[in-house]
């Protein structure tokens, strides 16, 4: 498996394991949250997605108690979670609105939270998680700067951020912000010409995609019937399922694009390398862009 650098002295496989979905699984079991790790280990996927709000504030303790069944697996793995959203669920039950806080209280007690309930000394990469319109990045950068400083956390980046907001947080920071995880894929093109991803790969910043296959639409391509045969036929002819050849589209990109995929079935998550044996040639590539966007590009 490729790794990727983020930020010096840390690197990432090229697709990482997501966990927002791990508190929807009937089994939320140590052993049962570890064979899913052990699965990707197997593929050499090393890195692991969480956020403090998924699960209903649950996962990173799910996570948390098979790291400690398991003496070893956290030197396996390198952990990424996120923190800025309150929404009125589990320990935040009582907010009256859903908001964000990168207050440097918030980030910091989000932090110590995450820490303890992972059953870790150290956060590999902590991303603030939506753009706060309520900011302020003096306060935020010191705040993000300090955890860094201190080994609670060894990289910081964001999630969800437009260049202008990037900007905004990095100017106030001596730590280089190490990736933006947003949203890409077949069923969600905007980054493509919206500036976003543009703007990271000038700079050569690795970018993070979250529901790379459009939330599992893609399986189905959501209703798009030339993007299904596309698909279909691709995979078909090369041996693999469909996930795998919407994945490696992403892959195919020259900007550095690490997918996050999310399962909770076993069988699925040891067919996530498969994407790393799919040849995708510029005419594969637009074949899928063109049946995505619904009309051959101008």
């Amino acid at each position: 498996m490729e790794r990727i650098g983020i930020t010096q002295g840390l690197s990432f496989s090229r697709i990482a394991y997501g966990m927002w979905r791990l508190g929807d699984d009937p089994d939320t079991s140590p052993a049962h949250v570890e064979a899913k790790i052990e699965a990707c280990l197997a593929q050499g996927i090393t890195t692991l997605d969480q956020a403090d709000i998924y699960g209903g504030y649950m996962a990173e303790e799910m996570l948390g108690a098979a790291l400690r069944a398991a003496p070893g697996l956290r030197e396996r793995v390198e952990i990424v979670t996120k923190c800025d959203i309150v929404a009125p669920v589990g320990r935040h039950a009582g907010a009256r609105v859903k908001y964000y806080d990168t207050s440097p209280a918030h980030i910091t007690a989000s932090v110590e939270a995450s820490l303890r309930l992972m059953g870790t000394d150290r956060i590999d990469l902590l991303l603030i998680h939506r753009p706060d319109p309520l900011m302020d990045h003096h306060a935020t950068g010191a705040t993000l700067d300090a955890l860094v400083a201190a080994g609670k956390v060894r990289a910081v980046g964001v999630s969800n951020f437009r260049p202008h907001d990037w900007d905004l947080l990095q100017s106030a920071m001596a730590t280089p912000l190490g990736t933006n995880q947003i949203e890409l894929s077949l069923g969600a093109l905007e980054a493509l010409t919206n500036g976003d991803l543009a703007f990271h790969q000038q700079h050569g910043h690795p970018v993070m995609a979250w529901s790379p296959l459009g939330g599992g639409g893609l399986l189905g391509a959501a209703g798009n019937a030339a993007l299904t045969a596309a698909l279909r036929a691709m995979a078909q002819a090369q041996g693999v399922d469909v996930a795998a050849v919407a994945v490696a589209w992403l892959l195919a990109h020259p900007a550095c694009i690490l997918p996050v995929m999310g399962t909770n079935t076993l069988a699925r998550i040891a067919r996530f390398s498969e994407a790393l044996r799919v040849k995708m040639d510029r005419q594969d590539w637009f074949t899928l862009y063109t049946a995505a966007l619904g009309h051959e590009v101008a």
